[in-house]
């Protein structure tokens, strides 16, 4: 038998894929993607009212969908975003995770 204790465990899970395929193929782990994860779990415990099991980021293997790399999701919503950079992870965590508002210009 399950119990459930809370709804949800986290409000929000990220999932950035960091998948590698080979050399000659487009993939998200060719992007700086374990990189850029690790960049976003350190600026996500920045904010002490976050990272005390209110976000959770991870990695993940292949999404899917590196033809689009690199890409990150977000549940629950399920908002799927490609970034490039730091400034986009910025962005994304600033008004995606924080504020609750999608960022449209980087959504798949």
């Amino acid at each position: 038998m399950l119990y459930k204790l809370d709804y949800m465990y986290f409000d929000k899970h990220v999932f950035f894929c960091i998948n590698v395929r080979n050399e000659n193929e487009t993939c998200c782990g060719h992007c700086d993607a374990q990189g850029l994860q690790r960049y976003a779990k350190d600026r996500i415990k920045e904010f002490s009212n976050l990272s005390e099991g209110k976000i959770r980021i991870n990695k993940a293997g292949c999404l899917g969908r590196c033809d689009f790399g690199p890409v990150l999701v977000i549940y629950p919503e399920a908002v799927w975003y490609q970034y490039l950079d730091k400034n986009d992870i910025d962005e994304i965590i600033t008004s995606h995770l924080i504020d609750g508002k999608i960022v449209d210009r980087l959504v798949l």
